[in-house]
């Protein structure tokens, strides 16, 4: 499933999802908290990383799946309090965000462990 897309192309979409989500999130909030903006401001880093990442530089690599577990265990919050208000438009939201976010990290552990066999051939 997971074959056709390189890790690039689901961090960048990741990385969309959490701008346009967070930020629609941020805006629509009656009581909008600076804190609900991390996922922007992780997604904006990430797509400045992605060049990077598409050119497959080790290092660059490494910080945006750091910044993508970040965001991963970030995420959980919010969700639980989503849905602790019974907020199910909010908790979709962050379940979205959820998804790209694994999406995202499988394609790097996936990308990682090849590189690694590749290596050792």
């Amino acid at each position: 499933m997971f074959k056709q897309f390189k890790p690039y192309q689901l961090s960048a979409f990741n990385a969309v999802s959490l701008i346009l989500i967070g930020g629609f999130g941020y805006l629509q909030s009656e009581t909008p908290s600076p804190t609900a903006l991390i996922p922007v401001v992780i997604g904006l880093i990430l797509l400045v990383l992605n060049p990077g990442v598409k050119k497959e530089n080790k290092v660059v690599a490494h910080i945006a799946v750091l910044l993508t577990l970040v965001i991963l265990f970030g995420l959980l919050m919010p969700l639980n309090a989503a849905i602790g208000r019974s907020d199910n438009f909010a908790a979709l939201r962050v379940l979205f965000m959820l998804l790209t976010t694994v999406l995202a990290i499988v394609s790097f552990v996936k990308s990682f462990i090849e590189a690694r066999k590749n290596k050792n051939q």
